[in-house]
């Protein structure tokens, strides 16, 4: 019987404590009101997620888009690690792995194991750049998470986006993705092997704006949410992060199972070969 109360008092205080959040959070927006917390109006803040003409940076005397910041950081941070692990990590591999091993191997195997399912004749090197494309635009994403800072070149603070959110960014790994799909084809057939991956010549842009247009909306709704006080208790939170998490595991994984298949079918020899 006692148990009984203990249980319910701990589920009483517990509604009580969030009862007290939602009446706090009530208050807030009535003594702040419901007007736009931001200095800009909506348009030409999400105008300029998009086209970034005001929010420029400085990088050795170039006016330059946050997104490639962003790039050179995440990049900068993967090569280090890369290296890290390849020094200290590597060398202490055993035939039975332990849970560092694991945690290492596992996205290696993974993106390997759909190399070799959807490209069977040259699996390795398919592997190895789905892996180093997936962990760029997987990582890529949750930098946003960050809230990285840089100053703009009128001197206000921009927060540093994620990279494949500029569509340079993302048309950089379209086309460098079918540029390794069309090597992979004229190495492995020859002219045949070209021209069967010239066919699908609007490869490029569908993974290009496939990737933009995915990251780009989870971006504007984001801004969006940050843009009203009145949203901004709680659910930036929620909406900033459920977002950035579905978008980088569901792009990664369109990606690099797009890249695999064409790459198996440009390599692919046929009878006639």
């Amino acid at each position: 019987m006692s148990a009984g109360k203990k249980k319910l008092s701990r589920r009483t205080v517990f509604i009580i404590v969030w009862l007290s959040v939602i009446v706090l959070l009530i208050a807030a927006i009535a003594v702040i009101g419901f007007s736009p917390g931001g200095h800009e109006d909506i348009k030409s803040v999400m105008r300029d997620a998009v086209l970034h003409e005001k929010n420029k940076i400085s990088f050795f005397g170039l006016k330059v888009n946050p997104g490639l910041i962003s790039a050179y950081v995440v990049t900068g941070i993967l090569l280090i690690l890369a290296l890290i692990i390849r020094i200290f990590a590597i060398p202490r591999f055993k035939r039975v792995p332990g849970r560092l091993q694991s945690v290492l191997e596992w996205p290696v195997s993974f993106f390997q194991d759909m190399a070799e399912k959807n490209s069977p004749h040259k699996p390795s090197f398919a592997g190895a750049y789905i892996f180093s494309a997936g962990l760029f635009i997987f990582f890529g994403t949750l930098f946003e998470l960050l809230g990285i800072q840089a100053m703009n070149t009128e001197g206000n603070p921009v927060t540093l986006p994620a990279p494949v959110s500029d569509i340079n960014a993302a048309i950089a790994v379209g086309v460098t993705s079918y540029l390794v799909i069309l090597f992979a084809g004229l190495f492995t057939r020859g002219i045949k092997g070209v021209l069967s991956v010239l066919k699908d010549f609007s490869l490029p842009i569908s993974m290009s704006f496939r990737l933009f247009g995915a990251l780009l909306s989870g971006l504007l709704v984001t801004e969006l949410v940050y843009h009203y006080v009145y949203l901004s208790f709680g659910l930036p939170v929620i909406v900033g992060v459920l977002f950035t998490l579905l978008h980088a595991l569901i792009q990664t994984y369109v990606l690099t199972t797009l890249v695999s298949m064409f790459y198996g079918e440009a390599v692919e020899k046929k009878k006639k070969d």
